[in-house]
């Protein structure tokens, strides 16, 4: 099984001209300015668009509503966070042992999910990650369980160590129930290695 390649988050999503993709990264950075100076909830269409310099009619026909927008500041973060899968430093990227990179994949999973919690919230339904989004994950995961000799039903063993990285997840139990974050994830690596059996006792 080959290492996935970097997939477009947005289902069926057309390719666009560059110039649109220019003008829709100069909305999406506008908004991280204003989330930076007013928080989330300081974010409207019309303060992106008075940031952006543009009128709020080309925002809403960018994004469609400010859950859209929302949903597509997710997407921007998800896209880096491929890209650094595929191409960044170890042990994220390439370069590390495969357990190395799978507790490196639960970590940054829990670290990022938690860091754009209050973002997902305000995305509504639009903010659930799209197909895309999740087949890349995934297939991340069985390449690792792949390389560290594995057997059984891969997709499945895929879905149960990607479950608890799941923003409801983790927000239930974070947030509400007050869970350590450091504890979650040496739960989740407890699970990893009953997963992989007999991983090298390195990395942990």
């Amino acid at each position: 099984m080959s290492e996935p390649r970097l997939l477009p988050v947005v289902d069926g999503a057309p390719r666009v001209r560059r110039d649109a993709v220019r003008n829709r990264t100069a909305l999406l950075e506008a908004c991280e300015r204003l989330v930076e100076r007013c928080g989330l909830d300081g974010v409207t269409m019309d303060a992106v668009a008075a940031e952006a310099g543009v009128g709020k009619g080309t925002v809403f026909r960018r994004f469609g509503s400010r859950e859209g927008l929302m949903a597509a500041m997710l997407d921007h973060t998800e896209t880096e966070w491929q890209a650094s899968v595929i191409s960044g430093p170890p042990p994220l990227g390439p370069g590390a042992p495969p357990w190395d990179r799978l507790l490196a994949f639960g970590h940054s999973r829990i670290e990022m999910t938690l860091l754009h919690a209050d973002l997902i919230r305000h995305a509504g339904r639009a903010g659930m990650r799209s197909y895309a989004a999740y087949s890349f994950a995934a297939m991340h995961v069985r390449y690792l369980l792949t390389e560290l000799g594995v057997s059984g039903d891969l997709p499945l063993l895929a879905t149960a160590l990607m479950a608890p990285l799941e923003a409801s997840v983790l927000d239930q139990q974070v947030r509400v129930e007050g869970i350590d974050v450091e504890r979650v994830y040496h739960g989740w690596v407890d699970l990893a290695r009953r997963v992989v059996a007999n991983p090298p006792r390195i990395g942990a």
